[in-house]
């Protein structure tokens, strides 16, 4: 999944959001011993949204509609897409305006500056600047984002033609989405309930 929804899925915890938010940017096991406990805890739970993601029949649905093309970058490309429905169907999910809960989750982050690694430095002004959060839920922000990873990847990935497929295909990803989000927020918040750190 993307930032939205490794956010959303923190609850409302701080340090779990950070963690979270913060996961794809802390390799392997490296010095989590610099990390308060729940932003570890939030690491750990960021590494289990994406396994159980990664694993799951319905999202590979959605990746096998764009393997043709996309091959191994089509994982990350539903994961942009998956975002995007939740942001645009926001309302069904959380009783707050995406806007407010944007900003909100933005201060959160900044507080934690000093802990936030180099990478995640680096694009959070751009992130906030572009209130990427938000736009997600409009086509041509996820045309942005994907552009913006397609720029990042070391090979041609044509990531940043994949908004042509979410506009054809519109509807099947919609379906995936709902069919597979409710089962990851019961398997997120079972895994924020049964991992307690000492």
């Amino acid at each position: 999944m993307n930032f939205l929804a490794h956010l959303y899925l923190s609850g409302n915890n701080p340090r779990l959001m950070v963690g979270n938010f913060i996961g794809d940017f802390v390799k392997g096991k490296s010095r989590m011993d610099q990390f308060d406990p729940e932003i570890v805890k939030g690491i750990e739970l960021h590494r289990a949204i994406d396994e159980f993601t990664d694993t799951h029949p319905v999202v590979t649905q959605s990746k096998n509609r764009l393997r043709p093309v996309y091959r191994h970058y089509s994982g990350v490309i539903v994961d942009v897409f998956y975002d995007h429905y939740l942001a645009r169907y926001w309302d069904n999910y959380h009783p707050e305006l995406l806007s407010d809960y944007a900003e909100q989750a933005y201060q959160t982050i900044e507080q934690f500056d000093p802990v936030l690694p180099e990478g995640v430095k680096r694009m959070l002004p751009y992130m906030i600047r572009g209130n990427w959060l938000v736009h997600y839920a409009h086509v041509e922000g996820i045309h942005r984002a994907l552009t913006g990873m397609a720029r990042r990847t070391p090979y041609v990935s044509k990531m940043d033609e994949a908004v042509n497929d979410l506009r054809k295909y519109y509807e099947e990803f919609k379906v995936e989405f709902e069919a597979f989000f409710p089962e990851l927020k019961t398997h997120a918040d079972e895994f924020i309930r049964n991992h307690h750190h000492h």
